[in-house]
């Protein structure tokens, strides 16, 4: 019978910090090349394409998590 695997603890398996920190560093980033003027003007699609991907991940987690609490069939475990 091969040994249990230990669980990972729950603090490392959150997803809720790493969304926050990751979109306020895109959000700082954001803020300093709009704030640089032209010498950063290139850099200012990659800060916004971050903050929406930011954006678009809190609301799969967010989505994902409604359904896991309601219950539903497809939704993950443990949000």
């Amino acid at each position: 019978m091969p040994p249990e695997v230990p669980q990972i603890p729950p603090r490392l398996t959150d997803p809720r910090p790493v969304l926050a920190v990751g979109s306020a560093l895109w959000l700082i980033a954001t803020i300093v090349v709009f704030a640089g003027g032209d010498q950063w003007e290139s850099a200012r699609p990659v800060c916004l394409m971050g903050l929406a991907v930011g954006l678009l991940g809190t609301t799969i987690f967010l989505i994902q998590r409604r359904g896991a609490r309601r219950g539903d069939k497809g939704a993950q475990t443990g949000l």
